[in-house]
Parts: C-alpha cells; structure tokens; sequence
C-alpha cells in the first residue's frame, strides 16, 4: 500500500512551510522521506541539488548528518549522556573540530546553559525539547524538519519552543519545514501545504 502518491513539491530555499493534515494523511511519511530516513520506492528526493535516492546508505547518513537537523515529537535524546553529550554526539561523527565547545553555544543559544550536565531524566519536557532542537541545528543544517514539535508539551513551553525554531531560521536562513496540527502554528510560515490521503489536498501561500 502507497502512503505517498502522486505527490510532487517544491521547497525554496530559505523559506518556511507549514505541513498539516488530519492524521493518517502521509504527513510524517513525508518528513521522513525528506530526511533519507526512508526511501520512496519511486520517484527521487533532492536537497540543495543532491538527489538523495542516488546516494548509498553511508553517504546518505553523512549527507543527513551534515545538512539536515530534525526535531522529533518524542525527542529522541540519548538517556546516558548528558544535555552537552547529546548535543555533541552528531558533531562528533561529523568530525567537527571543538565539538564539545560548539555543542556547548548550541545549548546557549536555546536557553540551557545551565543544565549542561543535566541528564534528560533531570529535565523538564521543554527542556529536553530545547536539548533535541539544539542537537539538531548544531551542525548548521541548510534543512530543519520538526515533526510536531510542540505535541508533547504545554502552551507556553511549546510557544517558546516555536519561538525558537523561528529564531534559528530567521538567524541562519535555514529552510524550515515544520510538520503540525496547530492551524495558528501553520500560519505563521510562508506557505502551507495541506495533506490528506497521501497527497496535496492544497497549497497555500508563497513558493515554486
């Protein structure tokens, strides 16, 4: 059974795209076609001119790792290591030099500065939220994906953390594609992409 059919999108760089649609629409298949997490059996996938389905899996985690960031709903951050740890670990694969040092700014920069050698388990929600956007712009990707990013938190925590995500596409020009429920959230970004049944139902706003 197809979850994505017949679906054709283009995303300029830079910009802001909000994605919704009711659950069951291809919305989080979509983000993790986008990020090479998986392959779609046709058609290609192409980010800053690399088409994706040409690259084998080594070269195609090195390519993720380098020029894509994803914040998942759920975190995904690594129970063993602290904040600073986490956020250092895909700087470390990327051979980065001064990782611990730059891991470090990226926690800065979302408001964590003192919870460096916190574990997740000692975090709140937002704070492990903030831990997992900070891993991902930590290696300054040219694309941010969030996955329903505020879905697991409070009102103000995930306003702060939109806020963020804003932030760090309005200082790096990172294209920010940002997958949600919330209409308000949509609404703030460039275009909106609506899904339902594995397809664009509709598209709004500015783009190609």
């Amino acid at each position: 059974m197809s979850i994505l059919r017949g679906l054709t999108l283009d995303v300029d760089t830079g910009s802001t795209l909000g994605v919704v649609g009711p659950s069951g629409s291809g919305k989080s298949t979509l983000l993790m076609v986008l990020a090479g997490l998986e392959r779609p059996t046709k058609g290609s996938v192409a980010i800053s001119g690399q088409d994706l389905s040409r690259l084998e899996e080594d070269a195609l985690a090195r390519f993720r790792r380098e020029h894509v960031g994803i914040v998942f709903q759920s975190f995904h951050l690594i129970p063993t290591m602290t904040a600073l740890e986490n956020v250092a670990v895909p700087l470390e694969l990327a051979r980065v030099p001064n990782a611990q040092a730059r891991a470090a700014e990226g926690l800065e920069a979302v408001g964590l500065s003192h919870r460096l050698t916190h574990y997740p388990a000692q975090l709140s929600g937002g704070e492990q939220q903030r831990v997992a956007l900070a891993r991902a712009i930590a290696v300054r990707p040219k694309v941010l994906l969030a996955d329903e990013p505020t879905g697991n938190l409070d009102g103000r925590t995930g306003e702060q953390i939109i806020d963020l995500l804003f932030d760090v596409h309005g200082s790096t020009d990172t294209t920010l594609f940002l997958i949600t429920h919330d209409e308000a959230l949509a609404q703030k970004c460039d275009r909106i992409v609506r899904m339902r049944d594995g397809r664009i139902a509709a598209d709004e706003g500015q783009g190609v």
